[in-house]
């Protein structure tokens, strides 16, 4: 198995590896990203990625980008991290998650940030196994623009 950076080649595999885990968390009507759109922000720095190579074959990802926290500093953002499901437990996404965890300590991070929804039980238990902090009294926000996803409410700026 080999972790490594990953590299424009990479991108369909990556984004195929994204999709297969909206389908786990039941949302694949919410992807609105296309393989294209992924290689252009790659390819202007948007995002980071690791992934996880077996005999030749992208198993597994993380994406990434650098952040700020007010109150923390420097971080990095895990924003998907998944493991094809024939290749899990195997040790791929120990491998995967270390890699990231040592990729934000090299850069002089105070912390790594990400989600994890509520009924995922075997992400949990990951998590708490390597010794994340769930916050449970925290809520996601966001806004969605105008015309990005066929919405027509008018948000001011």
């Amino acid at each position: 198995m080999l972790i490594r950076p990953t590299t424009e080649a990479d991108i369909p595999y990556v984004h195929a590896l994204m999709y297969e885990l909206a389908v786990y968390e039941k949302e694949p009507e919410a992807v609105l990203t296309t393989p294209e759109e992924y290689l252009r922000d790659f390819l202007a720095g948007r995002f980071e990625s690791m992934v996880a190579e077996i005999d030749g074959k992208v198993v597994g990802m993380t994406l990434f980008f650098e952040a700020y926290s007010s109150w923390k500093g420097r971080m990095l953002y895990l924003d998907d991290f998944v493991v094809s499901e024939s290749y899990r437990r195997f040790g791929v996404g120990q491998k995967l998650f270390d890699a990231f965890m040592a990729e934000g300590h090299r850069r002089g991070c105070r912390m790594v940030k990400w989600q994890v929804l509520d009924w995922n039980e075997p992400a949990l238990q990951f998590y708490e196994k390597n010794h994340a902090i769930v916050e449970k009294g925290w809520w996601n926000v966001k806004v969605f623009f105008p015309g990005h996803l066929g919405d027509t409410t008018v948000v001011s700026p």
